[in-house]
């Protein structure tokens, strides 16, 4: 096309392509990549099976199971769900039990030398203290464990949706989450336990639905019914409301979590199973929560866990209170999608630097630690001392470790209050801005302060290689500047300052996590107060809105950053403008009916995929016949039992019985997959026949080649699938045109293969541009 042609050309050129048939059935190499950042390691990712495969022996096998076998399978999954629910309650009670007692321990040996007036030992003490608690828990996740860097809460939704990332929940992934988030949370780090508690709690969910174990001798015949990808599917998901529920004390509000955030597919009978995790985990918490405030867990706070009592009996408010709360929620949004937007990009940079080696990881780490330790321990010289209210709830100054009214370097009698609220846990943080009438406390510029240098330090805290969460250091940050605005407000609200961090809390959360039910829930149930239901569902509606118009939710950033092929709940536009047969991916490699066994292991061992169409010579047609699906796991299963066929005859489902049993095809644990690699078979093994009929499945999920995508991709979400057979919509063709994967529906594999589409849709945004402006 000629550089001079004039504008309206153009456009209609571009129109006349976009009205060309797309479909092409040439075979395509599916090149983009599939591979996803795991942790600091660059990992290849695969697809899991939630589809059931109905073949003929899955079928009879079913019919074998009576009435008892099937009230083993429910008393099972009941089981596990009361045996989630109490290891990760013991596992979140003994977290915060460690955190505060070893934070405690330090702020108290600081305070200490603080009162005696030797800053500069104070000081070391406090940043090597802090440097070595994250040098310690980035070494041991960098060494151990990478995946479990961060929050987890991307990797455990990836998994929800379908992807399989390698060991996001093996049991060193596990130890190096609880280990390593005691001791980074404890270093004074801007992070939460929040995150990895669901990391955990899935962890703990996923190794409970393992269906036994040959190397620990677990091998209980009630447990393998769990060997498949479903039922460990929803384990995973009654885990992750678990990790909730244990970090906040918000049983409710963790079934909803993993509702509304965390699950792809949901039902009513696995709502219930959450439900009743939650509730073990909230039973347990109150009853060890009970138990230390007897005084008996040293230094761990009175009341238990994180809950931030903002209740008052006098909270009341008028329609005047309406719009300094809508603003709020507009700032929340504003700040909240500003926040995602930086973190990615620090995310990214932190990428390019790990791909240099571990030593620049742990580096990282370091400086982050020792920066955080200078601002935290500096900044309180800034603020001007206090004087104590004469009517003080508690003493003042504090002396040691929580409370209002941090001493610092203040003479007796005074507090310093930006130490109260920096020289701190996150939690007593949190306490602090939460609590009520303390309207006087703190200062304007404090506030202000504060705010930036928790924004900040959240920023590049998070992308460390230690476990770090998101949830803590966002109500952190939205009760700071939810308490600036009410000094600005001051005399012109009925709301206490308290009450207005709530709010802020909330709209932050809003604005950068984008969730509202399950949010507003967690907050009422962090805050015991239920007058502020109203405001609070305001404030997350108003602030999700606003930040919906620049940015997704911060975990679906992540997720994209690191690679995760996950899939979306709508399609894009341009989806609509495809056929399933514009984007199938080829070679297709096919599997008859009756195949030789070394044709079988050559397509094993040339190709990587996981899905085979099974196809059959009809007698009474020209082309052949479609039988099924059958999976690479399953062929490999055929071939190491070695029970071939000297000739190419049919096998029936009475001999296959005899020769294999179910646990034969069950799904292997972590780190006991096979490979076609370990399979060792002699050339005249190689000659003989394998009969593929009793274990395909015979009604796998097919569309035809004219579908569009869009479509075809809401079939392939919501019934959870890993292939989707693409017939021709002629008979006379082949029976299969291809097989659409998970990959085939990311818009970096569809704008790769059709590039027009992506410029048509900037050219149109392009030129609607004008359109807007003047609207505005």
């Amino acid at each position: 096309m000629s550089e001079n042609a004039p504008p309206y050309e153009t456009e209609s050129q571009d129109q006349e392509s976009l009205a060309v048939p797309l479909i092409s059935h040439q075979q395509r190499f599916n090149s983009t990549s599939q591979v996803a950042i795991v942790g600091a390691n660059v990992c290849p990712i695969e697809s899991l099976d939630y589809e059931i495969a109905e073949n003929d022996f899955f079928k009879q096998d079913w019919r074998t199971r009576g009435k008892f076998q099937i009230f083993q399978y429910i008393v099972m999954k009941w089981l596990l769900c009361f045996l989630i629910g109490g290891f990760v309650s013991l596992v979140g009670f003994f977290n915060n039990l460690a955190v505060e007692n070893i934070a405690g321990a330090k702020f108290v040996v600081t305070s200490n030398m603080m009162l005696s007036r030797r800053y500069g030992m104070a000081f070391l003490v406090f940043s090597v203290s802090n440097l070595v608690l994250t040098l310690f828990a980035s070494i041991l996740t960098a060494f151990i464990s990478p995946a479990a860097t961060g929050s987890g809460i991307p990797e455990v939704k990836a998994y929800l949706n379908g992807v399989d990332a390698p060991d996001i929940f093996s049991p060193r992934t596990l130890m190096v989450k609880i280990v390593g988030s005691i001791s980074a949370v404890s270093s004074s780090l801007l992070i939460g336990k929040a995150g990895p508690m669901v990391h955990t709690g899935s962890c703990i969910a996923s190794l409970f639905g393992q269906g036994g174990s040959r190397r620990y001798g677990l091998t209980w015949k009630w447990l393998r019914f769990f060997k498949n990808d479903r039922d460990r599917r929803d384990l995973v998901t009654c885990g992750s409301a678990a990790g909730i529920a244990a970090a906040f004390r918000a049983p409710v509000g963790g079934v909803l979590f993993a509702l509304e955030e965390m699950s792809s597919w949901w039902r009513s009978a696995l709502l219930w199973r959450a439900f009743f995790t939650t509730a073990v985990v909230a039973i347990i918490l109150r009853a060890l929560i009970d138990f230390c405030l007897s005084g008996k867990c040293g230094l761990f706070g009175k009341g238990g866990l994180i809950m931030f009592d903002a209740y008052s009996e006098n909270v009341s408010y008028h329609l005047a209170d309406v719009p300094p709360v809508l603003v709020l929620g507009v700032i929340g949004g504003i700040l909240g999608s500003l926040y995602n937007f930086l973190l990615t990009k620090v995310l990214r940079v932190y990428n390019f630097i790990y791909q240099k080696g571990i030593l620049y990881q742990i580096l990282v780490a370091c400086t982050i630690s020792i920066f955080t330790s200078c601002l935290l321990f500096g900044l309180p010289w800034l603020a001007s001392c206090q004087p104590c209210p004469s009517d003080a709830l508690e003493a003042c100054p504090t002396i040691g470790r929580s409370g209002n009214y941090k001493r610092f370097q203040c003479p007796p009698g005074h507090y310093n209050d930006l130490a109260s609220l920096i020289f701190n846990t996150n939690d007593d943080a949190i306490k602090n801005l939460f609590s009520k009438n303390t309207n006087a406390e703190f200062q304007l510029p404090t506030m202000l302060v504060f705010f930036i240098t928790c924004f900040i330090l959240s920023i590049f805290s998070y992308g460390i290689v230690a476990p770090a969460g998101l949830f803590v250091p966002a109500i952190v940050i939205g009760a700071s500047y939810g308490r600036f605005i009410a000094m600005l407000l001051d005399s012109h609200t009925n709301l206490g300052h308290g009450l207005y961090a709530v709010l802020g809390a909330a709209s932050f959360l809003g604005g950068s996590m984008r969730m509202t039910v399950s949010l507003c829930v967690i907050i009422l149930e962090l805050t015991n107060n239920l007058l502020l239901l109203p405001l609070i569902m305001m404030v997350l509606l108003v602030s999700k809105t606003v930040a919906d118009a620049f940015n997704g939710n911060i975990y679906d950033l992540i997720m994209k950053v690191k690679g995760f092929p996950y899939l979306e709940t709508h399609a894009e536009p341009y989806m609509r403008q495809l056929t399933v047969a514009d984007v199938v991916s080829g070679p297709l490699q096919l599997c008859h009916g009756i195949e030789k066994v070394g044709n079988i292991v050559h397509i094993l061992r040339t190709t990587r995929h996981h899905g085979f169409p099974v196809i059959d010579a009809s007698p009474d047609s020209e082309s052949p016949v479609l039988c099924g699906l059958i999976l690479r796991a399953h062929l490999i299963a055929l071939l190491k039992k070695k029970a071939f066929l000297s000739t190419p005859m049919r096998l029936g489902v009475d001999d296959a019985l005899r020769h294999f049993s179910a646990d034969d095809f069950a799904k292997k644990g972590m780190g006991n997959v096979d490979k076609i690699e370990d399979i060792e078979l002699t050339d005249e093994e190689m000659e003989m026949f394998l009969d593929l009929h009793p274990f395909t499945n015979a009604s796998p999920y097919t569309v035809v080649e004219t579908m569009s995508l869009a479509k075809a991709l809401t079939l392939f979400r919501e019934v959870g699938l890993r292939h989707l057979l693409v017939i021709p919509k002629i008979s006379s063709r082949a029976p299969v045109v291809g097989i659409l994967t998970r990959h085939d529906f990311m818009p970096e594999h569809i704008l790769g293969l059709h590039p027009l589409l992506g410029r048509s849709r900037w050219k149109r945004l392009r030129l609607q541009m004008p359109l807007l402006l003047k609207l505005f």
